[in-house]
């Protein structure tokens, strides 16, 4: 998975995913693209920054369940603020975490705290709210994360209320591979069922 050069071969695949979905919007360019990386203090991970440059910027009919959406936007039914979001903050996890079975902070976690400086709840936050985009939601409270900053960079992420678990072969959840062309070919060969 190449992060930083976009593979003509991974974008025609995407592109043919999308194509004749019958929801893709248009894609923003490459000002309004590079505006939002100034903004926020990173530079999306390709093959998802090319694609929103050129391709499309969301599109109604998935991947995920209910589409997939336009950079930067939160979906309908999510429990925070938008201020809160820290896309330049390293996202903290390295390995999947089920807070709800997991009463301490497990060494996945690299939120750059000594042991007892921040408490489960801040760092679940931190699930949440830094170093990704939302990519798209499955429904209740399952949400699409791509990563954009720290080392799990370029890599897609669910997030649920829960826990959180990387999307790829590499973490044993499905054969697909980890970043967002992996993710979208998944979702265009049928296999579009929400990770648990």
């Amino acid at each position: 998975m190449n992060t930083d050069h976009a593979d003509p071969a991974e974008l025609a695949a995407i592109r043919d995913a999308f194509e004749g979905t019958g929801g893709p919007a248009p894609a923003l360019g490459w000002d309004a693209v590079r505006a939002f990386e100034a903004e926020h203090g990173v530079v999306l991970p390709e093959p998802y920054r090319t694609f929103v440059a050129e391709i499309a910027d969301g599109s109604a009919s998935g991947p995920p369940h209910y589409g997939l959406l336009p950079l930067g936007r939160l979906p309908d039914d999510w429990d925070g603020d938008a201020e809160d979001r820290d896309l330049s903050r390293p996202f903290p996890l390295t390995g999947a975490w089920l807070w709800e079975e997991d009463e301490d902070a497990p060494d996945r976690i690299d939120d750059g705290s000594e042991d007892g400086e921040s408490d489960e709840d801040e760092r679940v936050e931190r699930v949440y709210n830094d170093g990704s985009i939302v990519l798209g939601t499955d429904g209740c409270a399952m949400n699409w994360h791509l990563v954009v900053s720290g080392p799990r960079r370029g890599h897609v992420w669910l997030t649920s209320d829960v826990g959180a678990v990387p999307f790829g072969a590499e973490s044993g959840h499905t054969a697909g591979g980890p970043g967002f062309a992996g993710w979208v070919r998944h979702w265009a060969a049928g296999g579009h069922r929400p990770l648990g």
